[in-house]
């Protein structure tokens, strides 16, 4: 299968520094300021996470002057919950793009689903022989009631969104193999247990803990405050992310060495170091500087610094990328490109 990408757009919260706005979301300010995020993107109450994905979209429909009709596929993935039950946020962005005639499909693989979204397109294209063009989009919009964007987990999680087209038999930025791992032992982790159909909202009274996502002590009693227990999962997602770094690769008959950038999870300093030196390559080769700079853009971490790379002119012809991901469920991805 032979797809590749031809244009980008983003949308992004308002930049605010990650000092100013502690004090809001934790107590904590020095274990958070440690992590390294010099600010955190934001949006307004009234910007959702389909008006985000939308306007991604529209930017890179313009960029590579696609009209939003002859779009075959249109891929949104998620991290957080989007505006509404009961409601396809894929379809609606479709809609809103004027892509009615496109085939609309969403993913929830969390932090992971812009990443898998290139696996996706390449099997719809595989088994629809007429379908030429896609979109996709990753989008992330924090809803504040749920989850602690500053204290639920050792990242900021900012607000964005970014999309691609792709086109098939397109050589630029061009699919070579995609790879997932699924290990659904974490599947609880970070469950929310009121407001799904085992507890609705409105059918008993909700605790106060329950309407809110695990902070990063919740997690410890996830893992019953056994430290080793915890060290284990944590060497565990350092581990699984070079395994299926090595599968992608593997599929497109390259060795890891191959690999000329890392675009990985927008994790803070340590972590993203940490990661660098486990897959035996600096730092510049990695996407450290874009995830201080902007926060967790969620599924949209890695389309969103390929974005700024290839806006920057920093691809060179030839090289491979790896775009890698970790996200609740628990799934590790990676894409494989050519520049």
């Amino acid at each position: 299968m032979c797809f590749g990408l031809t244009a980008f757009g983003t949308a992004l919260g308002d930049p605010v520094p990650v000092a100013k706005i502690l004090p809001q979301y934790s107590e904590d300010e020095e274990r958070i300021l440690n992590y390294g995020y010099r600010n955190v993107l934001r949006c307004p109450p009234e910007v959702g996470l389909t008006d985000l994905a939308v306007t991604a979209g529209q930017r890179a429909l313009s960029a590579d002057g696609v009209d939003p009709g002859d779009l075959d596929l249109v891929v949104l993935a998620i991290t957080d919950i989007c505006e509404y039950f009961y409601w396809d946020a894929a379809a609606s962005v479709a809609h809103r793009l004027g892509a009615d005639r496109a085939e609309a499909m969403l993913l929830t693989q969390a932090c992971t689903g812009g990443v898998v979204e290139f696996d996706a397109v390449a099997g719809r294209f595989a088994t629809h022989p007429s379908y030429r063009t896609a979109l996709l989009v990753a989008a992330n919009r924090t809803c504040d009631e749920y989850w602690n964007r500053l204290d639920t987990l050792p990242m900021v999680f900012s607000d964005g969104a970014a999309a691609a087209v792709a086109r098939r038999n397109h050589q630029g930025l061009r699919w070579l193999a995609s790879e997932v791992i699924t290990d659904g032992r974490y599947a609880d982790l970070f469950r929310l247990d009121a407001g799904g159909a085992a507890a609705p909202f409105g059918a008993a009274p909700v605790p106060a803990d329950a309407l809110r996502a695990r902070d990063v002590w919740g997690v410890m009693e996830y893992f019953d405050y056994d430290v080793a227990q915890f060290e284990r999962f944590a060497t565990l997602q350092d581990q699984r992310t070079r395994e299926v770094i090595a599968a992608a690769c593997a599929r497109a008959g390259l060795a890891t060495t191959d690999i000329a950038r890392f675009l990985l999870l927008n994790d803070n300093r340590e972590a993203l170091t940490k990661l660098a030196a486990s897959l035996g390559v600096p730092e510049d080769r990695t996407n450290l500087h874009l995830s201080l700079e902007h926060g967790h853009l969620g599924a949209a971490d890695q389309l969103f610094c390929l974005s700024r790379y290839h806006a920057d002119g920093a691809l060179i012809e030839g090289e491979r990328l790896a775009l890698a991901s970790r996200g609740r469920g628990m799934h590790w991805a990676c894409t494989i490109l050519q520049v």
